[in-house]
């Protein structure tokens, strides 16, 4: 193999040795110089290219000019001769230049090779660059400086400069080439704290750390005198020691700095290459091929394509818009289309406003006609013969008017087959009258509202999530009794430490049970007590022998409450006309003395009032002294008891419904509907003392009444309505509208703010004394009238009791925050009662401190429920 050298590239490399060239940020970049004439040039000069015999020349460093001159040498024929040789005179003219032949297989390695290195560049005043070369002749560590002008650096020597710094700033890889950096990899730094080295090398060996700097005073030296020695010095964390960056490392991080390009070599904006040229070049391969013949016949898949847009236009799909190009989206098409057909329908005659009421969204409302009925047997062309009507028939037909015949127009007849029923002739007249009456008549659309009907029940919340409350029957309490029926439970009551319970019945009796065992502990028959002496007398003298069975008969107990006070061992019992006081006996030694000090003013039976109306309505009588009073056991129920059974009785004009006592256990009140103004009376047991609230009866006759907890308010209860009056300033404070016919019974929540109604309407109704007067809530769910409601007194528990047997307990929390309203949830329907006489439950009382509930019926039981 030869190679040529151009002599005129040789020439020019001679001229421009030692370039540079300076870029857009003012940095100059030295140019590669080329050898020198003494030396050999090397086979990897680029102004040489190595080419066959029998090719053409081509130097790729000479200028334009040499090149077009030769390319007016050289004459090319056309591309369809582009496989016949070059002129022979040409390439003798060529071979008369200056050549160098060289033997490859012998002299290649022999050929001695130039590396190019580069140097620092600075610029002076006058906009010459300085290059720093290193010559290989000389030393080492000596520069020498050329002056070299910037225009006079070719575009090819520039672009090698470029790319050699270019490529010395290549920083992208992090590999140690000798080994001896650290090679922990991502194990992290601070597991070396406590040791003297910092990791190991490639070689196993540790990587030692740098001795210490001083303290912050001694580093803050050294980085002042590093800034003024201009030297930029970082910490490698990795390897434990300092590198200092070298001027391009610090210029490179500048320029990061100001958002410029990394490499001042790079250039933002070249010149555009035009690779792709708009002249369009003919080659002679596969010039001379003849086109394939499918390229003459119609496609098949432009046919399948054109038979599918077809098919759209029929459908109406797309439209000729759409195929010409001039509409994207057939969307746009079909609500344009869509919006030209939905005109605004009106009316052409518009007389009476009703027509409104029947428009909707501007447009008539459609109603559908009625349908016909379906035609039956006697429609058919071969009725049975039942459907035949008989001649007589016919003439009854015929005096009928039409609409009161049978079949209306229609006589039916039989007929052989059906190609022998002829045309029916009303049926122009029958479809004459469907029409007046499908256009007379008129016809409304009755709007039904499709609610779920879950929708409407609120969301509450599990009952298990709200116990404890009672739910099973534990013990049931035998009542004994005289004769055939047992007597009816009409009241309960139990004592504030829970363990014992009073009962009192319609055979005038009041026993003590103890609650946890079920035995009857003791029993008093009130009813001698209630007898009024004067009214007996009176009727001993003017009543004849038969009917002593009225004078002697027996009167229930009413009403039946324990002293609320722990401390005050007594119960409170409504018989007749009278209010009698019964000493328990079930008093410790600690409040013995307590409740014979609260008895003692009523032992002794006098009056105490020095008001003459109140001497008229109530009187004290003390029962201890009477021989007569049945006292059951005298013995009291606890060694420390005391006195035991009835001690004192308070007689009234009229008879008790009711008896309530207040929380401190010291005053109660009687409650007596046919006593007019005296209808309430409230009495201090410690003074034997009674007064009378009101002069004259307001609002109807009283029904029941009872205590605020902590304000001194008195709630009265009437028929329809519920009063609260202020006793300290003795006037009304607020009347609440309960909706109720007829009110049975009332109970105050233990806050003081919330109170129950129940009646016997089957209602009861929920009052909030902070919101209005009116119900909050009211319920209906009992099948008959409610007898008796309640709170309890520690548990968040409501429950009412009904003549229908059962008892219905409530979840009812009552929060401190006014904001928040209260929560009444059904958690528990109680059983166990049978209905007597269209009488069910007549009360029920709930444990003071457990989530228990008593109950008593008209079937003379009385139930204990629990949590189970």
């Amino acid at each position: 193999m030869s190679a040529k050298k151009n002599p005129k590239k040789r020439q020019d490399s001679q001229e421009n040795e030692n370039v540079t060239k300076t870029d857009s940020a003012g940095i100059s970049r030295p140019e590669l110089a080329d050898t020198d004439e003494g030396s050999d040039s090397s086979v990897y000069d680029s102004g040489a290219s190595y080419v066959s015999g029998d090719e053409e020349e081509y130097d790729s460093n000479v200028e334009e000019n040499d090149v077009s001159e030769s390319e007016e040498e050289v004459e090319f024929e056309e591309q369809d001769s582009s496989d016949e040789s070059i002129n022979e005179d040409d390439v003798d003219a060529s071979d008369d230049d200056e050549l160098e032949i060289l033997d490859v297989e012998n002299d290649f390695e022999s050929v001695p090779r130039k590396w190019q290195t580069s140097g620092s560049i600075k610029r002076n005043k006058n906009g010459l660059s300085k290059v720093k070369t290193l010559d290989s002749n000389q030393n080492k560590d000596k520069h020498k400086e050329v002056k070299i002008s910037a225009d006079s650096v070719p575009n090819d020597a520039l672009q090698i400069a470029q790319a050699k710094w270019m490529q010395t700033d290549n920083i992208s890889s992090d590999e140690d080439e000798d080994g001896t950096g650290n090679r922990i990899g991502a194990i992290p730094l601070h597991w070396y704290e406590d040791y003297d080295h910092i990791g190991y090398d490639v070689s196993g060996s540790k990587v030692m750390k740098q001795g210490s700097n001083g303290d912050l005073l001694d580093q803050a030296l050294q980085s002042e005198e590093q800034k003024e020695n201009k030297r930029f010095v970082i910490h490698d964390a990795l390897n434990a020691k300092d590198v200092q960056l070298t001027e391009r490392q610090v210029e490179l991080i500048r320029r990061v700095q100001a958002g410029a390009f990394a490499h001042p070599e790079f250039e933002a904006n070249p010149d555009y290459i035009d690779y792709f040229t708009c002249k369009k070049e003919l080659s002679g391969i596969n010039s001379d091929r003849h086109e394939r013949k499918s390229t003459f016949q119609p496609s098949a898949w432009e046919k399948i394509q054109v038979r599918r847009l077809l098919h759209k236009l029929k459908k109406g799909d797309v439209s000729m818009e759409y195929l010409r190009g001039e509409v994207q989206d057939m969307n746009d098409v079909k609500k344009k289309h869509r919006k030209e057909e939905e005109k605004e329908t009106f009316l052409l005659w518009k007389g009476d406003e009703e027509d409104e009421l029947h428009l909707r969204n501007n447009r008539p409302m459609h109603i559908a006609a009625p349908k016909q009925p379906p035609p039956g047997h006697a429609e058919s062309y071969n009725p049975p013969e039942e459907y035949l009507p008989s001649a007589e028939e016919l003439k009854e037909w015929e005096d009928m008017e039409v609409s009161d015949r049978p079949h209306g127009l229609l006589i039916p007849k039989k007929h052989d087959n059906l190609r022998s029923v002829g045309a029916y002739k009303h049926s122009v007249r029958e479809r004459f009258e469907r029409c007046l009456d499908l256009y007379l008549c008129p016809r409304v659309m009755k709007r039904r509202l499709n609610i779920d009907p879950e929708s409407l029940v609120p969301s509450l919340p599990k009952a298990q999530d709200l116990r404890p409350f009672p739910t099973h029957m534990c013990i049931e309490y035998d009542t004994p009794f005289e004769g055939d029926e047992p007597p009816m439970i009409r009241c309960l009551c139990v004592s504030p430490d829970g363990q014992f319970m009073a009962s009192g019945a319609t055979d005038g009796y009041v026993r003590l049970w103890e609650v946890q065992t079920g035995n009857l502990m003791r029993s008093w028959n009130l009813n001698d007590i209630a007898v009024d002496d004067e009214r007996l007398n009176a009727l001993n003298a003017d009543l004849k022998d038969n009917d002593e069975k009225n004078i002697n008969a027996v009167n229930p107990v009413v009403s039946l409450e324990w002293n609320p006070n722990s401390s005050h061992h007594c119960i409170l019992a409504a018989i007749g006309k009278n209010a009698i006081i019964i000493s328990s006996g079930t008093s410790g030694i600690d409040d013995l003395e307590t409740t014979e000090n609260l008895l003692s003013a009523a032992m002794k039976g006098k009056n105490l009032s020095q008001n003459e109306n109140i001497v008229k309505v109530v009187k004290w009588k003390s029962l201890s002294d009477e021989k007569n009073v049945s006292r059951g056991n005298s013995l009291p129920v606890s060694a420390f008891g005391g006195s035991v059974g009835p001690i004192a009785k308070l007689c009234t004009n009229k008879e008790l419904t009711k008896a309530k006592w207040h929380r401190k256990g010291d005053y109660f009140l009687t409650v007596s509907p046919k006593a007019g103004a005296a209808g309430v009376l409230i009495h201090q047991l410690s003074k034997a003392k009674s007064q009378q609230p009101f002069k004259k009866n307001k609002g109807g006759e009283p029904q029941c009444a009872s205590f605020h907890p902590n304000k001194p308010f008195l709630f009265v209860a009437t028929q329809q309505h519920v009063r609260i009056y202020h006793l300290v300033k003795q006037a009304m404070v607020k009347r609440l509208i309960t909706g109720c016919r007829w009110i049975s019974s009332i109970d105050v929540h233990s806050s003081g703010d919330h109170i129950i109604v129940g009646s016997l309407d089957r209602r009861l109704a929920w009052f909030d004394l902070d919101l209005s007067s009116t119900p909050y809530k009211t319920l209906k769910y009992h099948e008959r009238g409610l007898r008796s409601v309640g709170f309890h007194q520690r548990y968040p528990l409501m429950a009412s009791s009904s003549d229908d047997g059962s008892v219905h307990v409530f979840h009812s929390m009552v929060y401190s925050d006014l904001m928040r309203n209260p929560l009444i949830v059904p958690v528990k329907i109680l059983k166990g009662h049978s209905v007597t006489k269209k009488l069910g439950v007549l009360s029920f009382v709930f444990h003071p401190t457990q989530p228990w509930l008593f109950s008593a019926g008209a079937d003379g039981k009385i139930i204990l429920f629990q949590d189970m």
